[in-house]
Formats: C-alpha cells, structure tokens, sequence
C-alpha cells in the first residue's frame, strides 16, 4: 500500500474483486479460499445479491488497480429477503444446488444458507431494519478504510429512511468486534444465535 486508495460506489466492473475480497476474508476475517471448492460460493450469499440489488448501497475501497475492500447494505431486510427469493435465487441455484440431507462439506453448509434467505428474518432484529456486510483485505485494516466505509454505507442508510442498521458478525472474529466496538455499535440479544453475535447502531449518529 503505497498511497491512498479511493472509496466509491461499486460498478459492475468492479463484480471480480468484489468477489474475490470476499473470498479471501470469509473465514473469521481470514482466507476461506481452502475451505471451498467453489470461489463464488460465498460471494454469492454476502456480496452478489447486495451489488445487484441494492448498488446505491455498495461501496468499494479501489487502490488504483483493483478492490481491495467493500460494504454492502440494504435498508429494508424483509424487503431484500423476498428479491432474493424471487431475482436472485433463480439465477445462482444451479450452480449451488440445495442439499437434500444434512450438510456434509462446507460447500453444502454454505449452500444451505443461500437457499435459506429467510434466516435473515430474526425477531430480534426488527427494529434494526437495515444490515451490512463489511470487509477489507489485511493489508488495508487499520488504514481508516472501513471507518470511512461504514460512514457512508450509514449516511446512505439514514438518507433511505432506515433509522437503525445491524449485522451478524462471528464470534471467534475478535478483531472485527473490537472495530464495531469502536463504531458504536452495541449488542442485540438473539435466542440461540449460533456461532453469530448481532450487533446494531442508530444510522443517524456520527461515526467517531
């Protein structure tokens, strides 16, 4: 990293590194490319629909030559939950198919949750409408780049009418809970979250 790089909005183009970002952050923070056996798997559950979906919501970190980082958001969850039942599933559901069993494989794990985008649907989570997904690859962490991210997915969010935001963020990821701890983002209780803490902030109020 040798200057600094800029923060846009995501354009088609810019799908490749999306997706590879993705990718190379998708286990607690760190490389998943070894965990799966197919490279979209991931990007299509947690960045693909959100760029084709919600783009004015999609912002990117570019050094110059490629995206080294990204948030994707929506602001109404419901409402994005039934687009990706109905435009986004049918596009990507015969590359990933749905396991008929219980899942064997991290691909088939995987697989199951893009099937189920219902999951999204938590009690809990209904005053916090809006969610996000952040990542930045290593070597720009620490720069300032998922301050600035977060400060615009969230002014974005709040000029979309959505008061509140939340994500759902695991738990082993300690270095990514001390950064959302650091953005004023707080805990919300969920009954049996798995291996996931729930974390939501008003969008109205200044990231510091």
């Amino acid at each position: 990293m040798t200057s600094r790089a800029a923060i846009r909005l995501y354009r088609p183009e810019d799908r490749a590194g999306l997706y590879d970002v993705c990718v190379r952050t998708g286990h607690e923070g760190g490389d998943a490319r070894a965990l799966y056996a197919d490279q979209d798997l991931l990007p299509d559950i947690f960045a693909g629909p959100y760029a084709r979906l919600e783009p004015d919501l999609a912002f990117v970190v570019d050094d110059g030559t490629r995206v080294v980082g990204y948030v994707v958001g929506v602001a109404d969850t419901a409402a994005f939950v039934r687009r990706f039942r109905d435009e986004w599933l049918p596009a990507v559901a015969d590359r990933h198919p749905e396991p008929k069993g219980a899942p064997l494989t991290p691909d088939e794990e995987m697989a199951r949750l893009l099937h189920w985008p219902e999951r999204m649907l938590l009690p809990e989570l209904a005053g916090y409408p809006a969610h996000l997904h952040i990542d930045l690859l290593p070597e720009y962490q620490r720069a300032g780049y998922g301050r600035e991210l977060m400060a615009r997915l969230l002014a974005a969010l709040a000029a979309r009418g959505a008061g509140a935001v939340h994500l759902g963020m695991v738990t082993a990821n300690t270095p990514a809970r001390a950064f959302y701890d650091r953005l004023g983002f707080h805990v919300i209780p969920v009954v049996d979250p798995g291996p996931l803490t729930y974390l939501g902030r008003k969008t109205d109020v200044p990231v510091r």
